[in-house]
């Protein structure tokens, strides 16, 4: 009899499988749907023309599907192997590509989506982001990312990153993810600031075997550089969709749109990308429509999460979204549902109020307040009986 045959219904499912990296455009990674290629568009903006020509190149190529990650990166899914090649020249011609995969996966920069031109934010991430380029020495873990965030108040305190620039309380600062103090920097100094820490951080033992993260790092006890004394200020930003000063918030289903419908929201205005899977039509209030995007702030669909699911990624044990979407209606106003399809919670790597986790397929167990992997209260749910009877999401035991 085989693992799989043997496993009964309730116990905790394999472990599944980590590759510690992130997808880029020359370093794709497959999946239950064909290649994502994932585009870091420079400074998280794709002007309108940008914008249109890769919703044809997601058609021409792949599946037309579109999704927002959480480090306001674009993916293109379902690309075929076999057309690859034509693809990334596509995307070499738009300005979307880096010279080599090294320069890739370095530039990992976020950056408010709200920054205006030759602002704080602009002119530091424009230097980091050249800094990184040219930084061949420089050999990071695959998720190891930078953000960049000097409005007034951080936005970007709840999006993950290792280094963060930032407004501290007495003006900028340069902190490592995991602690309140900072360095105090200009915009002159932050990326050679922010190259000097992110050395300290492999000098200091943060990557063993090429994996780790500044915030296990710091949660290790060790001790920061000297002059990392700074204050940092603590702001909660909750984004949502609608007006903003900058633009229009347009949020995405599950993060995801499809090509026609990216393209639409491009004849409007210049696309900015996002962290919180939406996106920011430049310069626009009013008069947008699109049954792909999601305008009002209190739509049921914002108060759930969920994953690729089965079958499009091959880790995930089952259907994710339509289950997501089924439940929605039933989840308070001020309560959110992730929904994963295996352990690893990529779509919430936090915790969640309520986090449903596949076990198989349309199984799943139950964890409230916590993460996809953490311990939970109730076993082996029906999908069927969930969204049958959805007060057992919340029902005391």
């Amino acid at each position: 009899m085989t693992a799989a045959a043997s496993k009964k219904p309730g116990d905790p499912p394999a472990d599944p499988k980590v590759y510690g990296w992130c997808p880029g455009a020359l370093r794709p990674m497959m999946s239950g749907d064909g290649l994502v290629v994932r585009v870091r568009a420079p400074l998280g903006r794709l002007s309108q023309e940008q914008a249109q020509s890769v919703a044809r190149l997601s058609q021409k190529h792949g599946n037309g599907l579109l999704d927002l990650s959480a480090r306001a990166n674009l993916q293109m899914r379902g690309i075929r192997e076999q057309a690859h090649r034509r693809l990334i020249d596509g995307l070499r011609e738009l300005g979307l590509v880096d010279d080599d995969i090294g320069a890739e996966a370095r530039r990992n920069v976020l950056l408010t989506p709200f920054w205006t031109p030759d602002d704080d934010t602009h002119r530091i991430a424009q230097d980091l982001c050249q800094r990184l380029t040219q930084a061949s020495d420089l050999t990071l873990p695959g998720k190891f990312g930078f953000a960049v965030d000097c409005g007034p108040l951080p936005l970007l305190q709840d999006t993950a990153a290792d280094i963060r620039i930032e407004r501290g309380s007495e003006g900028l600062i340069l902190r490592a993810d995991g602690t309140d103090k900072g360095l105090p920097i200009t915009s002159a100094t932050a990326a050679d600031a922010a190259l000097d820490l992110a050395r300290w951080f492999l000098k200091s033992g943060g990557a063993p075997s090429g994996r780790g993260r500044m915030k296990a790092l710091i949660a290790s006890g060790i001790t920061l550089p000297r002059g990392h004394v700074a204050g940092a200020l603590r702001a909660g930003f909750r984004p949502a969709p609608g007006p903003v000063p900058a633009g229009l918030l347009a949020a995405l289903e599950f993060g995801q749109i499809d090509a026609e419908s990216f393209a639409q929201l491009a004849a409007h205005a210049p696309l900015r990308l996002t962290p919180w899977r939406m996106l920011l039509l430049e310069g626009v209030s009013t008069g947008v429509t699109c049954s792909g995007a999601i305008f009002d702030p209190a739509d049921p669909r914002l108060r759930v999460t969920a994953c690729t699911g089965a079958p499009g990624c091959p880790q995930a044990l089952s259907p994710t979204r339509q289950l997501a979407r089924d439940l929605a209606h039933s989840i308070p106003a001020d309560s959110k549902l992730h929904v994963s399809g295996c352990a690893k919670g990529c779509a919430h790597p936090g915790p969640a109020p309520l986090t449903l986790t596949a076990t198989a397929r349309n199984r799943f167990n139950l964890i409230r307040n916590g993460k996809a992997a953490d311990r939970p209260v109730k076993t082996d749910l029906n999908a069927f009986a969930l969204r049958q009877t959805p007060d057992l999401l919340t029902a005391k035991d």
